[in-house]
Order: C-alpha cells, then structure tokens, then sequence
C-alpha cells in the first residue's frame, strides 16, 4: 500500500499538519523537527500527491521567480538557492528572465499568477505602486528591493560597501571614484547609502563588462588612485580596460567590485570585492514565501555580507 501522510506523522511523532508544513513551509518549522520528518519521508519512501493536495488547498504547488538578467551570473546563484529550498518542499519552479525591460516583468508575474502559488522577484525594476498593485493579484517576496507590505529579503549592500572603503583608506587611498551602476537599480542607490559621501561618483554606466569599459575610460581622467565598480561584471571591464591601456592593477590603480561571482576568483589580478549571500536569499525567499502562504504578515530579512580581499587592491602608490 502506498505511505500516506499519516504514516510519515505516526513515525517522525508530530502531526499531519507539522508534516504538511515540513514540506511545504518549512521557514515555519524548527529546523530539528523539519529534519527528523525528511529523514522518515525519505526512509518511507513518501511520495506527497500534488492533484489532491491542490484539490484540498486550492494551491498549485508551483512558485515562480522573475530575474532581470540570467546573463549576469548573479542571479542563476539565487535560482539555485529558490530551486533547492523549493525541491525540499516538493514544489516545482518556474523562472523567467525579463532582460532589465519593467514592462514585461509586470506582465510575466500576471501571466504566471494563475498558474504559481507565489512569485519572487529578484532586483525588481518595477515602481513601488506596481509592485503593491502585483502584490494584490499574487503572495510576492522581493530579493534586494523593499515595498511596504511586501516580504523582502536584503543582501546588505549599504555594509559591503562600507567594508570597501575602509579596506581602501586602510590601503592610504584618499581619492578613489565609485563608477555607477543604473540609476533605476535600487542597489544601486543602496551601495551609494553605504558610500556615505566619501567617494566621487560618476556616472551611471550598464553593469556588465562593456558598462565597466566605458567607465573606466572616464574614470582615468580623474586622476583617483582606486576604482569601485557597482558590480563584478563592471570591475572585469575595468581591468581589461586598464590592461589595454597599459595601466597597472593594483600598482597604479586599486580595483574593487561587487557580488563576488565565479570569475571574480579567475580573473588576473583575482578581484576583491564584496560576497553575496546569493543561494541563502533564494532559500530565504522561499521561505518567506511559505509563510505568506500560512498567513503570516510581510517580514523584512537582512542578510550579512563580507569583503573579500584579493591581489587588485594595494596600498596607494605614494606609499608602496
């Protein structure tokens, strides 16, 4: 006979309800609790069966996630985190990027609501009103981007880059430039927060590798010791930029980025910059996302992030 939900309460030794949220909800759950009734699940062999447990809720099983750029190598690390918190709770995803166009974000959430339980959007480029008026057709979690009323989930952005500029004065750079990302990013206007006036700015350049270029070449005219790019896509444009015009990294300028993506480690010189606790947004938006589900009222969570410091920041030239 197949194992039934009952089987999995009667051996892990909690409710049918605990175990229904186990699966589906867990941020609702203790996490030795969650444990214990995926160790029996697994041990039984239990299979959850979708068509009737959307019969009984009315829910569908399936969340959607909206990213502005898959290109970027940012946010396939957050799908991770939403696509192994949602396989633990045998829900399936769907994912759309909306290529940085707003227009078409708002409309693949109101195509995708009849068919998910909830959607989370990931660095949303959309207004506030719309976001509140997207909230009302479906439960949304907002990664790095906050609304009132609507569950977010914070890369602390405004602290990385605090770290940033003190790894730069600890260095004795005095004149250093922060080289924009697009003014629309909310990120964006969060890493300025964290600049707190200290740098120069210029600019808002595209955050990807040719963005990166364009600014450099402003950048050089300024005379600043060190560069801060919005992201890494940004800072890898920079060095190649640099290494074109036979400008020497870090001994003539300090390079730092943002994000900490894969090639941040494999470029020459390796980049420091600040690490994003992407795949842990994603469980968290999950998460989230669960507990709207049950009820509970929007929740803002702040996650930490860390300076890494690599071979593109140095001490200022004058003190070499």
């Amino acid at each position: 006979m197949a194992v039934t939900i009952r089987d999995v309460a009667r051996q892990a030794q909690v409710s049918v309800s605990t175990v229904s949220r186990a699966l589906s909800a867990p941020g609702l759950v203790k996490e030795a609790t969650r444990q214990r009734v995926l160790d029996v699940v697994a041990g039984l062999g239990y299979q959850p069966n979708r068509a009737a447990r959307s019969l009984i809720t009315g829910r569908t099983g399936n969340l959607g996630i909206v990213v502005p750029d898959l290109e970027n190598p940012f946010f396939p690390s957050v799908l991770r985190g939403v696509q192994t918190r949602a396989g633990e709770a045998g829900t399936s995803v769907f994912f759309c990027d909306s290529r940085e166009d707003p227009e078409a974000e708002a409309e693949l959430v109101r195509t995708m609501a009849a068919q998910v339980d909830g959607v989370v959007l990931c660095a949303s480029l959309l207004t506030d009103e719309q976001v509140a008026e997207l909230a009302d057709l479906t439960p949304l979690v907002l990664i790095n981007r906050i609304v009132p009323g609507v569950s977010s989930v914070l890369m602390d952005s405004a602290s990385g880059m605090d770290q940033v500029v003190a790894h730069l004065e600890s260095l004795g750079h005095r004149d250093y430039v922060y080289l924009g990302g697009p003014a629309a990013a909310w990120s964006n206007n969060r890493r300025m927060q964290g600049l707190g006036g200290r740098a120069r700015l210029l600019g808002s350049f595209e955050a990807n590798f040719t963005g990166g270029r364009a600014a450099a070449e402003q950048a050089l005219k300024t005379g600043a010791t060190a560069f801060i790019a919005y992201n890494d896509l940004m800072a890898l444009g920079v060095l190649s930029y640099l290494a074109e015009h036979d400008v020497k990294v870090p001994r003539q300028i300090s390079v730092t980025g943002f994000d900490d993506i894969l090639y941040a480690s494999m470029c020459s010189p390796a980049l420091t910059t600040v690490a994003m606790p992407t795949e842990e947004a994603g469980n968290v938006a999950v998460d989230l996302l669960a507990a709207r589900l049950e009820g509970a009222p929007a929740e803002l969570r702040e996650l930490p992030t860390k300076l890494v410091i690599r071979a593109s920041t140095c001490k200022h030239p004058m003190l070499a």
